[in-house]
């Protein structure tokens, strides 16, 4: 009796030691706090890590470029929500780069997803791959159908296909089919040239007259900026 009472036993404790190496374990060597110093997108942050900076890219989404419009907004949403504040980072993978992919939360708000809801950043969706992927999708509809951040302009181009052409050295970075279709053009309205999103004076201070093409913005007295010639 004695016996299988001490086999029992053991194995009780190793269900136990296999339940603590299953749900406990991994979450001490996955996820981590720590404050964050730098922000160097919407979706790439930098974050103390055993007294070092990490760059943490942010699992399954994808923020405009920063010479994409809303590039600049995305990153200064992310900077409020984060910069300066002690966040948890559930890592979940590497990239080619040498940087941690992972979750971010702050309080009970998870970034990633924020800046989903926000209209600040697509799914992404060739690399998301968890089941939450899902719930993000849903909320990237909503943010469609409301017309929130991004949203707002006709037809935005992901960042992913930005990064395509300009890869492939094109002046516009857009396919011929995309730049007919979707490149909205900013307009100053004190200077009255209007500017091509990639251009370096495209989101500037004056820069708030929006137009679907360059007919649009000629007919009204706008001039194409002698920089990046749209």
């Amino acid at each position: 009796m004695k016996a299988r009472s001490a086999i029992k036993m053991i194995a009780l404790r190793r269900i136990f030691f296999y339940l603590i190496s299953v749900l406990i374990l991994p979450s001490l060597s996955w996820a981590w706090q720590g404050k964050v110093v730098g922000i160097s997108d919407g979706d790439t942050i930098t974050v103390l890590h055993n007294n070092k900076g990490e760059k943490v890219r942010l699992y399954g989404i994808d923020t405009p470029e920063k010479r994409q419009d809303f590039g600049n907004k995305a990153k200064q949403f992310t900077s409020n929500m984060v910069f300066g504040k002690t966040v948890e980072v559930e890592s979940v993978t590497k990239d080619r780069y040498g940087r941690t992919v992972g979750l971010v939360y702050i309080d009970s708000y998870c970034l990633n997803e924020e800046l989903i809801r926000t209209g600040f950043a697509w799914v992404y969706i060739q690399y998301c791959k968890k089941a939450i992927c899902t719930d993000w999708s849903h909320l990237e509809t909503a943010a469609k159908v409301n017309k929130t951040g991004l949203w707002s302009h006709p037809n935005p181009i992901p960042p992913w296909e930005y990064r395509h052409g300009k890869s492939r050295g094109s002046r516009t970075v857009y396919t011929k089919q995309a730049a007919n279709q979707s490149v909205v053009y900013h307009g100053n309205v004190k200077s009255k040239m209007f500017h091509a999103p990639e251009c370096r004076y495209y989101n500037c201070k004056n820069c708030t007259a929006v137009f679907n093409n360059k007919e649009e913005a000629i007919r009204l007295g706008y001039s194409p900026c002698k920089l990046c010639q749209p």
